[in-house]
Protein backbone atom coordinates (compact mmCIF):
# COMPACT_ATOMS: atom_id res chain seq x y z
CA UNK A 1 0.00 0.00 0.00
CA UNK A 2 1.53 3.26 -0.63
CA UNK A 3 2.87 5.18 2.29
CA UNK A 4 1.37 8.22 2.51
CA UNK A 5 -1.98 5.89 2.10
CA UNK A 6 -1.05 3.55 5.17
CA UNK A 7 -0.64 6.77 7.19
CA UNK A 8 -4.12 7.99 6.44
CA UNK A 9 -5.67 4.64 7.11
CA UNK A 10 -3.76 4.46 10.23
CA UNK A 11 -5.75 7.58 10.99
CA UNK A 12 -9.22 6.61 10.18
CA UNK A 13 -8.74 3.54 11.90
CA UNK A 14 -8.80 5.96 15.58
CA UNK A 15 -12.21 7.63 14.73
CA UNK A 16 -15.39 5.99 16.44
CA UNK A 17 -17.19 6.85 12.51
CA UNK A 18 -17.37 4.56 9.85
CA UNK A 19 -15.10 5.47 7.16
CA UNK A 20 -14.14 3.38 3.90
CA UNK A 21 -11.34 4.20 1.09
CA UNK A 22 -11.97 3.53 -2.24
CA UNK A 23 -9.86 3.81 -5.49
CA UNK A 24 -11.61 5.46 -9.26
CA UNK A 25 -13.03 1.44 -9.91
CA UNK A 26 -15.03 1.99 -7.00
CA UNK A 27 -12.93 -0.83 -5.43
CA UNK A 28 -12.48 -0.55 -1.17
CA UNK A 29 -8.65 -0.94 -0.42
CA UNK A 30 -9.47 0.02 3.13
CA UNK A 31 -12.29 0.18 5.90
CA UNK A 32 -11.32 1.33 9.74
CA UNK A 33 -12.37 -0.96 12.90
CA UNK A 34 -15.28 1.23 13.09
CA UNK A 35 -17.16 0.61 9.86
CA UNK A 36 -16.07 -2.93 9.72
CA UNK A 37 -18.31 -3.33 13.51
CA UNK A 38 -20.84 -1.05 11.75
CA UNK A 39 -21.39 -2.69 8.37
CA UNK A 40 -19.44 -5.49 7.79
CA UNK A 41 -18.62 -7.61 11.17
CA UNK A 42 -18.51 -11.14 9.52
CA UNK A 43 -16.46 -10.40 6.48
CA UNK A 44 -13.80 -8.31 5.08
CA UNK A 45 -14.65 -5.98 2.20
CA UNK A 46 -11.15 -4.96 0.81
CA UNK A 47 -10.71 -5.64 -2.98
CA UNK A 48 -14.74 -5.30 -3.32
CA UNK A 49 -16.63 -2.56 -4.49
CA UNK A 50 -18.34 0.11 -2.54
CA UNK A 51 -21.48 -0.63 -4.94
CA UNK A 52 -21.70 -4.15 -4.15
CA UNK A 53 -21.21 -4.03 -0.36
CA UNK A 54 -23.58 -1.09 0.86
CA UNK A 55 -26.04 -1.97 -1.92
CA UNK A 56 -25.78 -5.55 -3.49
CA UNK A 57 -25.59 -3.60 -7.01
CA UNK A 58 -23.72 -4.97 -10.23
CA UNK A 59 -23.03 -1.70 -11.15
CA UNK A 60 -22.09 1.62 -9.63
CA UNK A 61 -25.10 3.25 -8.07
CA UNK A 62 -25.32 5.74 -10.58
CA UNK A 63 -26.19 3.35 -13.03
CA UNK A 64 -28.67 1.76 -10.86
CA UNK A 65 -31.29 4.42 -10.10
CA UNK A 66 -28.61 5.85 -7.15
CA UNK A 67 -26.87 8.99 -6.67
CA UNK A 68 -23.57 8.33 -6.52
CA UNK A 69 -21.55 10.46 -4.44
CA UNK A 70 -17.60 9.54 -6.59
CA UNK A 71 -19.57 10.45 -9.86
CA UNK A 72 -20.70 13.67 -8.54
CA UNK A 73 -16.60 14.53 -6.95
CA UNK A 74 -15.03 13.41 -10.07
CA UNK A 75 -16.92 16.32 -11.63
CA UNK A 76 -16.59 18.92 -9.23
CA UNK A 77 -13.65 17.85 -7.33
CA UNK A 78 -15.19 18.73 -3.91
CA UNK A 79 -16.54 16.88 -1.13
CA UNK A 80 -19.85 15.70 -1.59
CA UNK A 81 -23.30 14.36 0.52
CA UNK A 82 -26.21 12.01 -0.12
CA UNK A 83 -28.19 10.08 1.59
CA UNK A 84 -28.49 5.98 0.86
CA UNK A 85 -30.18 2.80 1.37
CA UNK A 86 -27.61 0.54 2.67
CA UNK A 87 -27.72 -2.89 3.70
CA UNK A 88 -26.41 -3.65 7.61
CA UNK A 89 -26.54 -6.54 9.94
CA UNK A 90 -29.90 -5.27 10.85
CA UNK A 91 -31.47 -4.97 7.75
CA UNK A 92 -31.39 -2.01 5.70
CA UNK A 93 -30.79 1.33 6.84
CA UNK A 94 -30.53 5.10 5.69
CA UNK A 95 -27.02 6.20 5.94
CA UNK A 96 -25.58 10.02 5.06
CA UNK A 97 -22.35 9.66 3.34
CA UNK A 98 -19.83 12.34 2.71
CA UNK A 99 -17.00 11.79 0.23
CA UNK A 100 -13.95 13.52 -0.22
CA UNK A 101 -11.84 12.93 -2.91
CA UNK A 102 -7.90 12.67 -2.69
CA UNK A 103 -4.73 13.55 -4.00
CA UNK A 104 -4.78 16.18 -7.10
CA UNK A 105 -6.84 19.53 -7.94
CA UNK A 106 -9.26 20.27 -10.33
CA UNK A 107 -11.97 17.57 -11.72
CA UNK A 108 -11.09 13.80 -12.17
CA UNK A 109 -7.60 14.40 -10.47
CA UNK A 110 -8.36 12.45 -7.70
CA UNK A 111 -7.02 8.77 -6.94
CA UNK A 112 -8.62 7.87 -3.76
CA UNK A 113 -12.24 8.79 -2.30
CA UNK A 114 -12.63 9.12 1.61
CA UNK A 115 -16.21 7.99 2.35
CA UNK A 116 -17.57 8.83 5.96
CA UNK A 117 -20.90 7.10 7.05
CA UNK A 118 -23.66 7.40 9.73
CA UNK A 119 -26.63 6.20 9.77
CA UNK A 120 -29.74 7.83 10.26
CA UNK A 121 -32.15 7.01 12.89
CA UNK A 122 -35.16 9.12 12.04
CA UNK A 123 -36.06 7.40 9.02
CA UNK A 124 -36.41 3.36 8.18
CA UNK A 125 -36.60 1.91 4.64
CA UNK A 126 -38.29 -0.77 6.11
CA UNK A 127 -41.19 -1.49 8.44
CA UNK A 128 -40.87 0.06 11.59
CA UNK A 129 -43.10 -0.15 14.67
CA UNK A 130 -42.55 3.66 15.24
CA UNK A 131 -41.32 6.65 13.43
CA UNK A 132 -41.38 7.66 9.75
CA UNK A 133 -41.21 4.84 7.03
CA UNK A 134 -40.21 4.74 3.25
CA UNK A 135 -38.21 4.47 0.47
CA UNK A 136 -39.56 6.35 -2.60
CA UNK A 137 -37.42 9.76 -4.07
CA UNK A 138 -39.75 12.10 -2.87
CA UNK A 139 -39.38 10.57 0.58
CA UNK A 140 -35.65 10.33 0.33
CA UNK A 141 -35.71 14.07 -0.79
CA UNK A 142 -37.48 15.08 2.89
CA UNK A 143 -35.90 12.96 4.77
CA UNK A 144 -32.60 14.53 3.56
CA UNK A 145 -33.48 18.02 4.14
CA UNK A 146 -35.00 16.80 7.82
CA UNK A 147 -31.27 15.25 8.27
CA UNK A 148 -29.60 18.59 7.37
CA UNK A 149 -31.54 20.98 9.71
CA UNK A 150 -32.32 18.82 12.29
CA UNK A 151 -29.05 19.87 13.98
CA UNK A 152 -28.92 23.77 13.88
CA UNK A 153 -31.53 26.10 15.80
CA UNK A 154 -33.30 27.16 12.74
CA UNK A 155 -36.98 27.44 12.48
CA UNK A 156 -38.32 24.93 10.27
CA UNK A 157 -42.33 25.20 8.39
CA UNK A 158 -43.13 22.38 7.72
CA UNK A 159 -45.84 22.11 4.80
CA UNK A 160 -48.10 20.15 3.27
CA UNK A 161 -52.02 18.42 3.14
CA UNK A 162 -53.48 17.24 5.57
CA UNK A 163 -52.68 13.62 6.80
CA UNK A 164 -48.90 13.66 5.99
CA UNK A 165 -47.61 13.86 8.88
CA UNK A 166 -46.30 16.80 10.08
CA UNK A 167 -46.25 16.00 14.01
CA UNK A 168 -44.01 12.76 12.90
CA UNK A 169 -41.48 15.12 11.15
CA UNK A 170 -41.51 17.63 14.11
CA UNK A 171 -40.91 14.50 16.21
CA UNK A 172 -38.06 13.33 14.09
CA UNK A 173 -36.46 16.84 14.05
CA UNK A 174 -36.63 16.77 17.56
CA UNK A 175 -35.06 13.67 18.09
CA UNK A 176 -32.12 14.13 15.70
CA UNK A 177 -31.17 17.68 17.44
CA UNK A 178 -29.11 18.74 20.13
CA UNK A 179 -32.21 19.51 21.99
CA UNK A 180 -33.38 15.70 22.32
CA UNK A 181 -32.68 15.80 25.63
CA UNK A 182 -35.40 18.43 26.34
CA UNK A 183 -38.72 18.46 25.99
CA UNK A 184 -40.95 18.72 22.57
CA UNK A 185 -44.06 20.81 23.59
CA UNK A 186 -46.90 20.80 21.04
CA UNK A 187 -49.20 23.42 20.68
CA UNK A 188 -52.71 22.48 18.62
CA UNK A 189 -53.37 26.20 17.19
CA UNK A 190 -56.43 25.00 15.95
CA UNK A 191 -57.80 24.31 18.78
CA UNK A 192 -57.00 28.20 20.75
CA UNK A 193 -59.36 30.97 21.17
CA UNK A 194 -57.90 34.14 21.01
CA UNK A 195 -57.93 33.92 24.90
CA UNK A 196 -56.70 30.49 25.64
CA UNK A 197 -53.85 30.69 22.93
CA UNK A 198 -52.27 33.92 25.05
CA UNK A 199 -52.52 32.07 28.88
CA UNK A 200 -51.74 28.39 27.01
CA UNK A 201 -48.46 29.40 25.13
CA UNK A 202 -47.30 32.00 27.72
CA UNK A 203 -48.60 31.17 30.62
CA UNK A 204 -50.62 33.54 33.46
CA UNK A 205 -50.08 34.83 36.65
CA UNK A 206 -52.80 34.63 39.28
CA UNK A 207 -55.78 36.57 39.30
CA UNK A 208 -54.94 37.87 36.28
CA UNK A 209 -58.22 36.89 35.03
CA UNK A 210 -62.02 35.27 36.05
CA UNK A 211 -60.60 31.69 37.14
CA UNK A 212 -57.05 32.08 37.33
CA UNK A 213 -56.87 31.06 40.88
CA UNK A 214 -53.06 30.11 41.06
CA UNK A 215 -50.71 31.31 38.31
CA UNK A 216 -49.44 28.70 35.67
CA UNK A 217 -46.35 28.06 33.55
CA UNK A 218 -47.10 28.53 30.06
CA UNK A 219 -45.53 25.66 27.05
CA UNK A 220 -42.81 27.78 26.04
CA UNK A 221 -41.62 27.46 29.64
CA UNK A 222 -42.26 23.95 29.58
CA UNK A 223 -40.44 23.77 26.42
CA UNK A 224 -37.55 25.84 27.41
CA UNK A 225 -33.89 23.79 25.80
CA UNK A 226 -36.01 21.36 23.73
CA UNK A 227 -38.76 21.91 20.69
CA UNK A 228 -42.09 23.90 20.29
CA UNK A 229 -44.27 22.54 17.78
CA UNK A 230 -46.84 25.07 16.95
CA UNK A 231 -49.27 22.59 14.85
CA UNK A 232 -51.70 24.62 12.63
CA UNK A 233 -49.93 27.97 12.29
CA UNK A 234 -51.93 29.42 10.02
CA UNK A 235 -54.92 29.08 13.00
CA UNK A 236 -52.99 31.32 15.42
CA UNK A 237 -55.13 34.74 16.07
CA UNK A 238 -53.94 37.94 14.50
CA UNK A 239 -53.51 39.67 17.61
CA UNK A 240 -51.17 36.84 18.97
CA UNK A 241 -49.17 36.36 16.14
CA UNK A 242 -47.25 39.93 16.81
CA UNK A 243 -46.20 38.15 20.39
CA UNK A 244 -45.31 35.02 18.99
CA UNK A 245 -42.77 36.98 17.00
CA UNK A 246 -41.14 39.20 19.97
CA UNK A 247 -40.35 35.13 21.17
CA UNK A 248 -38.95 34.26 17.90
CA UNK A 249 -36.80 37.44 17.19
CA UNK A 250 -36.07 37.90 21.18
CA UNK A 251 -36.52 34.49 22.87
CA UNK A 252 -38.76 36.84 25.61
CA UNK A 253 -42.12 36.96 26.77
CA UNK A 254 -44.86 38.31 29.52
CA UNK A 255 -47.21 35.66 31.24
CA UNK A 256 -50.87 37.25 30.89
CA UNK A 257 -51.42 39.50 33.85
CA UNK A 258 -47.55 40.26 34.32
CA UNK A 259 -45.16 42.79 33.62
CA UNK A 260 -41.71 40.70 34.13
CA UNK A 261 -40.36 39.60 30.90
CA UNK A 262 -39.47 36.54 30.69
CA UNK A 263 -37.07 34.02 28.64
CA UNK A 264 -36.87 30.95 27.04
CA UNK A 265 -35.04 29.55 24.77
CA UNK A 266 -36.64 27.11 22.13
CA UNK A 267 -36.49 25.98 18.80
CA UNK A 268 -39.67 26.20 16.86
CA UNK A 269 -40.92 24.24 14.14
CA UNK A 270 -44.73 25.21 12.69
CA UNK A 271 -46.96 23.49 10.61
CA UNK A 272 -49.68 24.38 8.54
CA UNK A 273 -52.00 22.95 5.33
CA UNK A 274 -52.47 26.46 4.71
CA UNK A 275 -51.21 28.72 2.12
CA UNK A 276 -49.65 31.02 4.34
CA UNK A 277 -48.40 33.58 1.34
CA UNK A 278 -51.52 33.77 0.37
CA UNK A 279 -52.84 34.68 4.23
CA UNK A 280 -50.12 37.14 4.10
CA UNK A 281 -51.20 39.08 0.93
CA UNK A 282 -54.48 38.90 2.23
CA UNK A 283 -53.46 40.65 5.61
CA UNK A 284 -54.51 37.52 7.77
CA UNK A 285 -51.37 36.39 8.48
CA UNK A 286 -48.06 39.16 9.57
CA UNK A 287 -45.32 39.14 6.91
CA UNK A 288 -43.20 39.72 9.41
CA UNK A 289 -43.69 36.33 11.40
CA UNK A 290 -44.26 34.31 7.79
CA UNK A 291 -40.26 35.10 7.37
CA UNK A 292 -39.47 34.51 10.70
CA UNK A 293 -41.54 30.87 10.69
CA UNK A 294 -40.22 30.44 6.90
CA UNK A 295 -36.17 29.97 7.59
CA UNK A 296 -35.91 26.81 6.59
CA UNK A 297 -39.42 25.29 4.67
CA UNK A 298 -40.00 21.78 4.15
CA UNK A 299 -42.55 20.64 1.33
CA UNK A 300 -43.87 16.79 2.68
CA UNK A 301 -44.99 14.88 -0.18
CA UNK A 302 -48.36 13.95 -0.18
CA UNK A 303 -49.47 9.76 -0.52
CA UNK A 304 -49.89 10.35 -4.09
CA UNK A 305 -46.22 11.56 -4.43
CA UNK A 306 -45.12 8.51 -2.78
CA UNK A 307 -47.40 5.74 -4.26
CA UNK A 308 -44.86 3.43 -4.07
CA UNK A 309 -44.58 3.54 -0.50
CA UNK A 310 -47.60 1.87 0.53
CA UNK A 311 -46.99 -1.57 0.94
CA UNK A 312 -44.09 -0.35 3.06
CA UNK A 313 -46.29 1.97 5.23
CA UNK A 314 -49.47 -0.71 4.88
CA UNK A 315 -47.24 -3.20 6.32
CA UNK A 316 -45.79 -0.65 9.28
CA UNK A 317 -49.38 0.62 10.03
CA UNK A 318 -50.53 -2.92 10.08
CA UNK A 319 -47.66 -3.98 13.03
CA UNK A 320 -48.81 -0.39 15.09
CA UNK A 321 -52.29 -1.10 14.69
CA UNK A 322 -52.50 -4.42 15.96
CA UNK A 323 -49.36 -5.61 17.77
CA UNK A 324 -50.43 -8.76 18.75
CA UNK A 325 -52.25 -10.50 16.07
CA UNK A 326 -49.64 -10.42 13.44
CA UNK A 327 -51.28 -9.30 10.37
CA UNK A 328 -50.54 -9.44 6.77
CA UNK A 329 -52.28 -7.90 3.69
CA UNK A 330 -53.11 -10.24 0.49
CA UNK A 331 -51.48 -9.34 -2.85
CA UNK A 332 -54.58 -8.32 -4.42
CA UNK A 333 -55.55 -6.15 -1.20
CA UNK A 334 -51.85 -4.22 -1.66
CA UNK A 335 -52.73 -3.73 -4.90
CA UNK A 336 -55.93 -1.91 -4.41
CA UNK A 337 -54.28 0.42 -1.97
CA UNK A 338 -51.52 1.03 -4.29
CA UNK A 339 -54.21 2.13 -7.63
CA UNK A 340 -56.74 3.67 -4.86
CA UNK A 341 -57.18 7.20 -4.00
CA UNK A 342 -57.17 7.15 -0.38
CA UNK A 343 -58.67 10.47 1.03
CA UNK A 344 -56.45 11.79 3.91
CA UNK A 345 -52.83 10.90 2.79
CA UNK A 346 -51.53 8.83 5.20
CA UNK A 347 -53.67 9.13 8.34
CA UNK A 348 -56.32 8.27 5.82
CA UNK A 349 -54.27 4.75 4.71
CA UNK A 350 -54.24 4.30 8.55
CA UNK A 351 -57.93 4.77 8.66
CA UNK A 352 -58.53 2.10 6.05
CA UNK A 353 -56.66 0.05 7.62
CA UNK A 354 -58.02 -0.01 10.78
CA UNK A 355 -61.25 -0.58 8.97
CA UNK A 356 -60.03 -3.65 7.64
CA UNK A 357 -58.57 -4.59 10.66
CA UNK A 358 -61.55 -4.82 12.36
CA UNK A 359 -63.82 -6.13 9.42
CA UNK A 360 -61.03 -9.58 9.77
CA UNK A 361 -60.63 -12.72 11.53
CA UNK A 362 -58.01 -14.56 10.58
CA UNK A 363 -54.39 -13.16 9.88
CA UNK A 364 -54.59 -12.01 5.93
CA UNK A 365 -56.45 -8.68 5.03
CA UNK A 366 -57.91 -9.59 2.12
CA UNK A 367 -58.88 -7.62 -0.79
CA UNK A 368 -62.51 -7.77 0.19
CA UNK A 369 -61.82 -5.84 3.87
CA UNK A 370 -60.02 -3.00 2.12
CA UNK A 371 -62.31 -2.37 -0.44
CA UNK A 372 -65.43 -2.49 2.82
CA UNK A 373 -63.08 -0.37 4.18
CA UNK A 374 -62.50 2.47 1.32
CA UNK A 375 -66.00 1.86 0.72
CA UNK A 376 -66.96 3.96 3.88
CA UNK A 377 -65.05 6.91 2.89
CA UNK A 378 -65.87 6.91 -0.54
CA UNK A 379 -70.14 6.13 0.47
CA UNK A 380 -70.62 9.24 2.43
CA UNK A 381 -73.24 8.93 5.00
CA UNK A 382 -73.65 5.23 4.20
CA UNK A 383 -73.96 3.96 8.05
CA UNK A 384 -76.70 6.33 8.62
CA UNK A 385 -78.29 5.14 6.00
CA UNK A 386 -78.38 1.66 6.95
CA UNK A 387 -79.96 3.14 10.63
CA UNK A 388 -82.70 4.01 9.03
CA UNK A 389 -84.17 0.59 7.76
CA UNK A 390 -83.63 1.51 3.77
CA UNK A 391 -80.14 0.30 3.08
CA UNK A 392 -78.85 0.18 -0.77
CA UNK A 393 -77.27 -3.40 -1.21
CA UNK A 394 -73.96 -2.05 -0.43
CA UNK A 395 -75.30 -0.42 2.74
CA UNK A 396 -77.36 -3.24 3.88
CA UNK A 397 -73.99 -5.56 3.52
CA UNK A 398 -71.85 -3.28 5.28
CA UNK A 399 -73.89 -3.25 8.41
CA UNK A 400 -74.65 -6.96 8.17
CA UNK A 401 -70.96 -7.59 8.56
CA UNK A 402 -70.33 -5.06 11.35
CA UNK A 403 -73.21 -6.47 13.72
CA UNK A 404 -71.28 -9.59 12.96
CA UNK A 405 -68.20 -8.68 13.45
CA UNK A 406 -69.45 -7.03 16.81
CA UNK A 407 -71.40 -10.58 18.15
CA UNK A 408 -68.02 -12.69 17.49
CA UNK A 409 -65.86 -9.59 19.32
CA UNK A 410 -67.81 -7.80 21.87
CA UNK A 411 -64.73 -6.67 23.31
CA UNK A 412 -64.28 -4.33 20.47
CA UNK A 413 -67.38 -2.82 19.77
CA UNK A 414 -66.25 0.28 20.87
CA UNK A 415 -63.32 0.18 18.13
CA UNK A 416 -65.58 -1.05 15.68
CA UNK A 417 -68.14 2.06 16.03
CA UNK A 418 -65.45 4.27 15.89
CA UNK A 419 -64.31 2.93 12.70
CA UNK A 420 -67.76 2.63 11.06
CA UNK A 421 -68.72 6.70 11.90
CA UNK A 422 -71.68 5.67 14.48
CA UNK A 423 -72.29 5.90 17.75
CA UNK A 424 -71.81 2.78 19.79
CA UNK A 425 -74.98 3.27 20.65
CA UNK A 426 -76.48 2.61 17.10
CA UNK A 427 -73.95 -0.27 16.79
CA UNK A 428 -76.56 -2.14 19.81
CA UNK A 429 -79.37 -0.67 17.91
CA UNK A 430 -78.55 -2.80 14.80
CA UNK A 431 -77.16 -5.79 17.25
CA UNK A 432 -80.66 -5.95 18.67
CA UNK A 433 -82.55 -5.55 15.29
CA UNK A 434 -80.49 -8.73 13.70
CA UNK A 435 -81.54 -10.82 16.55
CA UNK A 436 -84.43 -13.33 16.22
CA UNK A 437 -87.73 -12.81 17.38
CA UNK A 438 -88.93 -14.40 20.72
Amino acid sequence: MDPTLTELVAYLDGLDVPHIVFDRSYRIVAANAAYLAAFSPQASVTGRTCYEVSHRFSVPCDQAGESCPMAMARQTGKQERVLHLHHTPRGEAYVNIELMPLRGAGPGAARYFVEKMEEVHLARGRPSEQGLVGRSPAFRRLIEQVQRVAGSSASVLLLGESGTGKELVARALHEASPRKARPLVVVDCASLTETLFESEVFGHERGAFTGATNAKQGLVEAADGGTLFLDEVGDIPLSMQVKLLRLLESGTYRRVGSTELRHTDVRVVAATHRHLRGMVAEGRFREDLFHRLNTFPIRLPSLRERAEDVPLLAEALLQRLAPDRRLSLSRGALQLLRRQAVPGNVRGLRNVLERAVLLTDGTVVDTAAVQRALDMDNDEGAAASAAIGSPAPLRARLREEAVQQALRHPGRRAELAAALGISERTLYRWIRAAEPSA
